[in-house]
């Protein structure tokens, strides 16, 4: 099996920050709107070097949305930045209005997602966002893996011009694995390891999850595929057929709730193309409470734990089957 290794730790949020830095330079038009987290999602240092072109909101989201679409139909490239519960949740009505149904290209930056925001608790969980944002039309949805492809994923927003682009990044600082110049293209997954037994689909913190989940099935003697699916819409379903077709046994993981987020979208690919066995790892339509970030997901079942053992459940159907 491929072995994976990871070169250090920094957080997904420094990746978008950094890569907005590096955007800004170069485009005057970039323009940015911030609530009252600015330093948390990492805005500030934009705030500082481009006090003209920033603009913050406090805690009013839906207006933060609305004015991202004014400067959008005057030729600005809008980029709201807040927590996801409060990126996703509170503007939605404002999301879907004025951004989607308009087919207007504001980035909208959710920083603090999922579970493992700990401390913050349950309010600042965002485990519904991919849910909401993928169900709108015209809305891109991307769940970038670490800090260098969070970096390659907002640059790659920049191309998004037929709607909004919902880009979903994390808090703590997490292993960086994919490489300063690792592949990236939205719509198109990335293959890290190649398996015959089972695929593990996943996005986020959990591609790192899946990747030591596969380590450890190997030394059993289980080959494991892993897809690493940044995009959630659009949905790279050739990928996800072929490895139906080629493992016959799918695994998704995701650190959201279980219903309607990126196991809802590969289980609506696999019913229409090719179905085959799929075991789902997610939170279990509950929501969260504070704690330590790892000590969550284990409790909440998003671990790598939780993949080794819905690989093996998932085989046992696909033998059965």
């Amino acid at each position: 099996m491929k072995r994976i290794q990871s070169t250090g730790e920094k957080a997904t949020r420094q990746g978008f920050s950094d890569a907005l830095m590096e955007l800004a330079e170069e485009n005057s038009d970039i323009v940015v709107l911030g609530g009252d987290v600015s330093p948390s999602v990492k805005v500030d240092v934009f705030a500082k070097k481009y006090p003209e072109r920033f603009f913050s909101v406090g805690v009013s989201e839906a207006d933060m949305m609305g004015i991202a679409a004014g400067l959008a139909l005057v030729g600005k490239v809008p980029i709201a930045s807040a927590y996801g519960e409060f990126a996703a949740g509170r503007p939605f009505d404002q999301i879907r209005q004025s951004l989607a149904y308009s087919e207007l290209p504001v980035k909208i930056c959710a920083s603090h997602c999922g579970i493992t925001v700990g401390p913050d608790g349950a309010t600042h969980q965002s485990l519904e966002d991919i849910a909401l944002m993928r169900v709108l039309p015209h809305m891109t949805v991307v769940s970038p893996a670490d800090y260098h492809e969070t970096k390659r994923a907002f640059k790659a927003s920049m191309g998004v011009t037929g709607g909004p682009i919902y880009l979903r990044y994390f808090r703590d600082a997490t292993p960086m694995f994919t490489g300063e110049d690792g592949p990236f293209e939205i719509g198109r997954a990335n293959r890290l390891i190649d398996g015959s037994d089972a695929t593990v689909i996943a996005c986020g913190l959990q591609v790192w999850e899946a990747v030591k989940a596969a380590e450890v099935l190997d030394k059993e003697g289980i080959s494991v595929r892993l897809l690493n699916m940044h995009t959630i819409k659009p949905l790279d379903t050739a990928a996800i057929l072929d490895s139906a077709k080629e493992t016959g046994a799918i695994v998704t993981a995701e650190d959201h709730q279980i219903h309607c987020g990126l196991g809802s979208a590969v289980a609506e690919c696999l019913a229409q193309g090719h179905p085959v066995p799929q075991e789902f790892v997610a939170v279990k339509d509950t929501f969260g409470e504070s704690g330590n970030g790892a000590d969550l997901m284990e409790k909440y079942g998003v671990s790598r734990t939780a993949i080794v053992d819905a690989v093996k459940k998932v085989l046992k159907r696909k033998k059965s089957s």
